[in-house]
């Protein structure tokens, strides 16, 4: 791979780390699954690369809540009995992602900050403003069949690829945080910004700030599953996903989170659909009545009408299937 000169570090420890991260024009390393294939097509240009893929940060900690490390594998994730018996929207969520080799070598912190699919953001020969600031969205007047119909605006209509970041909103969780002198938390929901002005912002991080870890809170009690409708059965991005987390209280919707990938700049809640169920028995006219307020306010593209449909038809049955187990 040719390209301009990089300074590369391997910390000792997540300090050193911090503070290299803190230095501009700096990027971390785990798995490599997304800052590589962006750097082969100049989508990345790091000038100082820290690699953190052995810092001691690859914890699956299950006891009151859910600790994931930001360096767990993806595959040891799915693997853990814990994981797959008390929190299985996780281990949902995670199969349904790319590949076996791909879950073998990407990490929890990696599979939340994955950068857009969008074809004009991976490709220097088109207009991107989250590339290239300033320059323009291809997508908007362009091929937009697999963007958003939520969220975007005038200088950005892609998605978030992420099957984890959704599952991770609809569980509640919270996102760790530490950089150089100080750490904090944000939520999965808040984790990821919508375009306006500035798309080539897509996270709450700070410059050098880092993921350490992941709290999901206690899912006993609760039915959840994830669909996801994408264009093939393995190693592909979702058209329309939905994650919905169900806990019934005398036979009444007590909670419920719907939350939706594959339509928006990031894990999109579909807060209305959810309200119109709360209180109320589960069933299908209730179903039908809230799968509707799930696609109110879409702005679908010149390609991409046939997501609002769709999504529609994903609500509900994921509100099925959720609302059958309960």
């Amino acid at each position: 791979m040719s390209g301009p000169v990089f300074d590369y570090v391997r910390p000792g420890d997540l300090n050193e780390a911090l503070a290299s991260g803190a230095q501009a024009g700096s990027a971390y390393l785990a798995g490599g699954t997304d800052l590589l294939p962006l750097w082969k097509v100049r989508a990345a240009a790091p000038a100082r690369v820290v690699d953190i893929s052995r810092l001691p940060l690859a914890d699956v900690e299950a006891g009151e809540t859910l600790r994931l490390g930001a360096l767990a594998r993806l595959s040891d994730v799915a693997a853990s009995p814990d994981v797959r018996s008390r929190w299985p929207l996780v281990a949902e969520a995670i199969a349904a992602s790319a590949s076996g080799q791909v879950r073998n070598m990407a990490t929890v912190g990696g599979a939340l900050l994955q950068r857009t699919r969008c074809g004009y953001f991976r490709n220097d020969a088109f207009p991107c403003n989250k590339r290239a600031p300033g320059s323009g969205c291809g997508a908007r007047d362009g091929e937009n069949r697999g963007h958003a119909i939520f969220g975007a605006s005038d200088a950005c209509v892609a998605t978030h690829p992420s099957d984890l970041a959704v599952a991770l909103a609809a569980l509640d969780a919270e996102v760790e945080l530490v950089r150089h002198g100080g750490s904090r938390r944000v939520s999965a929901a808040g984790l990821h910004r919508l375009p306006g002005d500035t798309p080539h912002i897509d996270t709450a991080l700070a410059p050098g700030e880092l993921i350490s870890a992941v709290e999901i809170p206690d899912g006993r009690g609760a039915c959840a599953a994830y669909l996801k409708v994408r264009d093939r059965a393995s190693f592909e991005f979702a058209v329309v996903s939905v994650a919905a987390v169900l806990r019934l209280q005398e036979g009444r919707i007590a909670h419920l989170r719907l939350v939706a990938g594959g339509v928006a700049p990031r894990p999109w809640r579909l807060a209305a659909a959810e309200a119109s169920l709360m209180g109320q028995p589960p069933g299908p006219a209730a179903f039908e009545a809230a799968a509707a307020l799930a696609v109110e306010g879409a702005r679908p593209l010149a390609h991409n009408g046939f997501k609002v449909e769709l999504l529609r038809c994903a609500v509900r049955r994921a509100l099925e299937t959720v609302g059958g187990a309960a």
